[in-house]
């Protein structure tokens, strides 16, 4: 069975809130299909909403305002991490990367993710506590 994902793990995965994404559902830029009351996203109809022009514009924006923002930090209290995956992996081993680190992002207290696909490529920004971000590499890698 096909992986789809609710609004709330596309909400994790672009850094946008549900509610911008209810508005790109209504502007027609993103499409999915609502199943008892739950909007429900393929990743064909992720990928297509990745590649509008004007969401992977944001999408971009998102993902350099992330690292940036973890490098502008200059009072950290305590270790933490920044992790830029670039993955070239098939559409099937996207959807699986993003699959488990929505999934465990579901579980994280103190750690961000994004993830994005272009062209063959896909690309995972980890931030967070060091320990937490560590963890969540090692059971990526573990799983794969």
């Amino acid at each position: 069975m096909e992986k789809v994902y609710n609004l709330n793990e596309l909400a994790i995965m672009t850094g946008f809130t549900t509610r911008t994404l209810r508005s790109y559902l209504s502007q027609g830029l993103l499409r999915g299909e609502k199943i008892d009351g739950m909007w429900q996203f393929t990743p064909e109809e992720l990928d297509r909403f990745f590649n509008e022009p004007f969401v992977k514009e944001g999408l971009r924006i998102k993902r350099n305002a992330a690292v940036f923002d973890f490098l502008a930090d200059t009072a950290k209290k305590s270790n933490r991490i920044c992790v830029v995956l670039d993955l070239p992996v098939s559409d099937e081993e996207g959807a699986e990367c993003s699959a488990f680190f929505c999934a465990a992002m579901m579980r994280a207290k103190d750690a961000s993710f994004s993830y994005s696909r272009d062209r063959g490529m896909s690309r995972v920004i980890l931030s967070g506590a060091e320990d937490q971000v560590t963890e969540l590499l090692r059971n990526y890698y573990r799983q794969g």
